[in-house]
Formats: structure tokens, sequence, C-alpha cells
């Protein structure tokens, strides 16, 4: 998600969703070491910072 879209949410929104993405992050990495080959490598990286971009948000630590 981009950060303006995220920065529209309300904050229990953005909990919810910051939780739901760190499942799908916990899905992605046991398949990892499992040995399976993710389907697109790329999303952990995405998941990542979608992740620390909320975080951000809801520590209130934006300039913007």
């Amino acid at each position: 998600m981009k950060f303006k879209e995220l920065k529209s949410l309300p904050k229990d929104e953005l909990v919810k969703k910051r939780d739901e993405l760190q499942k799908e992050l916990m899905k992605e990495h046991t398949q990892i070491s499992t040995g399976t080959v993710p389907k697109s490598p790329g999303k952990l990286r995405t998941l990542k910072k979608t992740i620390a971009r909320i975080t951000m948000l809801l520590e209130g630590k934006t300039k913007a």
C-alpha cells in the first residue's frame, strides 16, 4: 500500500492491517524455511516496508 493510502486509514484499521501483514510475512518465512521457493521473492520486501510504514504512523513519527 502507498503511504497516502495508509495515512488516510483510522488507527484501529492500521493496527488490524499490520497484524494481517505480519501473519502473511510469517507464512512466507515458514515457506522459505521449509525449502519451498516463494512465488514472488519481492513480496517479502514490500511486506516488510508496509509493516514499517504502518508502525511509523502508529508511533506518530511522520513529518507530513
